[in-house]
């Protein structure tokens, strides 16, 4: 699905889209079925306001002759190209899914249709092309489990216990620990299912909220506590990084929608308030710097580049981490480095090599109006987490 600027700019799309080889193409106005008397949408209001009088390009491409495993590498640069069509014509490629292709032909809306080639299929490169090679990992983390379900829940109970005393103090977020239901609720199974619905309760799906910034002094309170496990030390340090990388996150994914629409983009209130409350905190995180194991350290360096890195300095150098050269972490590391420099050619440099053997960070970086460094903090708490969860040699407790 294209959005574009006009009905002429949606045309033009949805023509070249065609010439692909794209079995169906329509082209409607933007939410078309709130202007249809029989559909549930009619004379409500828009679900993206933002968008009025624009225009949508629908369209439907199939594939065939292959598994879908061996199609991705083909499939992303389709998706490339089909955002580079939308951009060529003022606007933004706003989503895709995937399905069998029978079904969506049946299901295909075919209000505003404009070109049906029946039986059309979008020819397959031969040969298919594959999947970059991936360097080592790096040497494991050993940091164990996540520890024991009750156990990890009791710790992390203490410590809203100690910190807000009792529920009428205690924000919504971490309220929930101190509620009577909960404390005489069915136990967990397991120690990620709790930690899930701690994360959820703080940024619902990952979004911060008003309510988000006034809970990081507790999560940052867990990360620092001996009692709890270091593997869920570190799924709670996880959700510091995403939260911290949030509005940098954001502003990649819209960064096609921002341009077409002449915005500049700015992190919502509720992500600089959450950014900047974990900035706060980061010196009580790292004054147990020397304690901690590598795997911990490692986590914590992100932190602090994502916060503003060079308003505080890290105990010690990146160098330390264990990151031999030839190594994805030691990609990784590079990436960080290149952050805390602040010089552009390092990012680059940095994003290039790392885009050479992750797909999906070269894909973000073929929109041209994604910045570098918004880029790299990004993708930076992923790259952490997937090198601690990949490289730990206590298999039956890997990180989510």
């Amino acid at each position: 699905m294209l959005s574009l600027p006009s009905e002429d700019a949606a045309r033009a799309a949805a023509a070249e889209l065609s010439g692909m080889g794209h079995r169906l193409t329509a082209v409607r106005v933007h939410d078309h079925f709130r202007f249809v008397p029989s559909s549930f949408w009619y004379g409500k209001p828009s679900m993206d306001p933002e968008l009025e009088g624009w225009w949508q390009v629908f369209s439907l491409a199939v594939y065939s002759g292959y598994e879908r495993n061996v199609l991705e590498p083909f499939l992303r640069s389709e998706r490339i190209r089909v955002a580079y069509v939308a951009r060529a014509h003022g606007g933004f490629q706003q989503g895709c899914s995937e399905g069998h292709a029978v079904t969506l032909e049946g299901v295909f809306t075919r209000d505003g249709l404009v070109n049906d080639r029946a039986g059309a299929e979008v020819a397959l490169p031969d040969p298919l092309p594959g999947e970059p090679v991936r360097p080592p990992a790096g040497p494991s983390w050993n940091y164990g489990g996540l520890g024991e379900p009750a156990a990890v829940v009791q710790a992390v109970v203490a410590a809203a216990e100690r910190i807000y005393g009792g529920v009428e103090n205690a924000p919504k977020a971490a309220a929930w620990l101190l509620d009577e239901e909960f404390a005489f609720g069915e136990p967990y199974e397991t120690t990620g299912e709790f930690l899930g619905d701690l994360s959820d309760a703080v940024a619902h799906q990952g979004t911060c909220t008003d309510a988000t910034a006034e809970v990081v002094p507790f999560l940052a309170e867990l990360v620092c506590d001996d009692s709890i496990a270091v593997g869920s030390r570190l799924i709670l340090l996880d959700d510091l990084l995403r939260l911290a990388a949030s509005g940098p996150s954001a502003a990649v994914s819209r960064a096609d929608r921002t341009a077409a629409l002449g915005n500049v983009w700015q992190e919502s209130a509720a992500e600089y308030l959450t950014r900047r409350a974990i900035s706060r905190e980061l010196p009580q995180l790292l004054s147990q710097w020397g304690d901690e194991i590598d795997a911990v350290r490692f986590a914590l360096a992100a932190l602090v580049v994502l916060c503003d890195g060079h308003e505080q300095r890290l105990p010690s150098g990146l160098a330390e981490l264990p990151a031999p050269a030839g190594t994805g972490r030691a990609d990784v590391v590079a990436l960080m480095a290149a952050l805390l420099s602040g010089e552009e050619e390092h990012l680059k440099s940095a994003l290039d090599r790392l885009g050479s053997w992750l797909p999906r960070i070269a894909e973000k970086a073929a929109s041209p109006y994604v910045e570098s460094r918004g880029l790299a903090l990004s993708v930076l708490p992923d790259l952490v987490m997937e090198d601690v969860a990949s490289s730990t040699t206590q298999a039956e407790h890997h990180l989510p």
